[in-house]
């Protein structure tokens, strides 16, 4: 099983460390709210325990769950202490009303955040094409991911796998941008052909 740090105490966040500590890993939780962490820390009990905002995080997998907006300037502020580590973006980067992207053309919010983290980080793209609440259903879902090192991939797949979901790699960090356009797509699907927000996309594999 892995270790994860997750920087961020949101629904999607909650949504994993749910399902991680089901799965057998180990969790820390961090938010510029202690009092939060700590509240969810003890809600999802199994031994998840709160750290410190700025700090070196415990886990060697790190779940920046913080929006888009904030993800450059969290990792900034945290610098040289994300060296070493694993970080799974899962932000969206879509715009207010989800019609279009918010990053400029050949690049992605994933791609930015690696700008940002010390060389010996590893950013991989994951979650965004999960909705929270389906997540938090149980349901075995499939996750798409993407990034530039094997090593880090092959250790967030077997996160994904902890969880009871199905890890499926699309290739290097180049294709987040694409994962991240899936976003508008699943709210253009909820809003008119689903009609439902409880929905997620799979990949259906002959034989």
């Amino acid at each position: 099983m892995s270790s994860i740090s997750f920087i961020g105490l949101g629904g999607m966040a909650g949504a994993i460390a749910a399902r991680a500590v089901e799965g057998g890993n180990s969790v820390e939780l961090i938010g510029r709210d202690a009092a939060k962490a700590k509240g969810l820390a003890a809600e999802l009990g199994g031994g998840a325990t709160t750290g410190t905002f700025g700090a070196v995080p415990a886990g060697d997998i790190v779940v920046l769950a913080v929006p888009y907006t904030s993800a450059v300037p969290v990792v900034t502020q945290y610098g040289d202490a994300l060296a070493g580590k694993v970080i799974i973006d899962i932000s969206n980067t879509f715009n207010a009303d989800a019609t279009g992207l918010v990053t400029p053309d050949g690049t992605s919010g994933a791609q930015e955040i690696a700008k940002a983290v010390p060389a010996s980080a590893h950013v991989v793209k994951a979650f965004n094409t999960v909705f929270g609440h389906v997540l938090a259903q149980g349901r075995p879902l499939d996750v798409f991911f993407a990034g530039d090192d094997a090593r880090a991939k092959a250790g967030v797949s077997a996160f994904i796998e902890s969880l009871g979901l199905r890890p499926l790699d699309v290739g290097g960090l180049e294709m987040a941008r694409w994962l991240e356009g899936v976003g508008p797509l699943l709210m253009g699907l909820a809003r008119n052909g689903a009609g439902t927000f409880d929905i997620a996309l799979s990949l259906d594999l002959p034989g």
